[in-house]
């Protein structure tokens, strides 16, 4: 059983939690291993939910592990950092959508989390830095997501500033995609429009942005989706004026 994670299935909404308040939901090798294997096998659920308890998301790496790592001889840092890119890589990969619901700071790491959800929606006073400079490393892990989000304009201020921005400056680069006063209502909605979209189609829509077929690709992938049991349901649906039978 996680031991720093809280998992919860609520109908088809799987809600992961970040349970360490006490350190920011700041991550060490352990917590690592349990958001992979959190997100490695989601089942058929149709969206998920990424939080952390108490008042932040999570404040990145945590001191203790950081100061550890100092020892590290350089063949145990790459083993480290791809254990980190293979979490972050497993939520960017979950064939579900992913929803990030952020408050308080979301730094370094805990920003990288950020960025491999594929809607993240903020608290007006949510925090957030690539704060790695400041600790005289870069963001070089947490980049491939970063940059798919807020592209090499802002990277090239935030990466190497390091400096923290509020939630209107993250929606502005595109690292989230809606400010809240009420958090949970915001994400409620999300949710709903996600409960709402063909349950695999929202997966094909996934994966439609992470691959970006070529032409002649996209034409197969749609005649797939126009021929398949929910697609004719979905369109028959529409023109009978109805709710397709997905539709809670």
């Amino acid at each position: 059983m996680p031991k720093n994670l809280r998992t919860e299935r609520d109908g088809d909404v799987l809600r992961i939690t970040l349970a360490r308040p006490d350190r920011r939901n700041a991550f060490d090798a352990a917590v690592i291993a349990e958001l992979a294997e959190a997100f490695v096998d989601v089942g058929r659920v149709r969206a998920v939910v990424l939080a952390g308890d108490g008042p932040s998301f999570s404040a990145g790496a945590d001191v203790e592990w950081m100061r550890s790592s100092a020892d590290l001889t350089y063949d145990e840092n790459v083993a480290d950092a791809n254990a980190l890119r293979a979490m972050l890589e497993a939520i960017d990969g979950c064939p579900a959508p992913v929803v990030a619901r952020v408050q308080g700071h979301a730094l370094g790491g805990g920003a990288g989390l950020v960025a491999a959800a594929d809607i993240a929606i903020a608290a007006r006073d949510a925090v957030f830095s690539f704060s790695e400079v400041k600790l005289g490393i870069i963001p070089a892990v947490i980049s491939p997501f970063a940059l798919g989000k807020i592209g090499p304009s802002a990277a090239r201020r935030y990466f190497l500033t390091g400096e923290r921005f509020d939630a209107e400056a993250a929606l502005r680069i595109g690292l989230v995609h809606e400010v809240a006063d009420d958090l949970d209502a915001a994400v409620e909605r999300i949710i709903g429009e996600l409960l709402g979209a063909g349950p695999h189609a929202a997966r094909w829509a996934k994966r439609l942005v992470r691959e970006r077929p070529d032409g002649p690709e996209t034409a197969r992938w749609i005649a797939e989706r126009r021929t398949s049991e929910e697609g004719q349901e979905g369109l028959r649906a529409f023109l009978e004026k109805r709710p397709p039978s997905w539709k809670p």
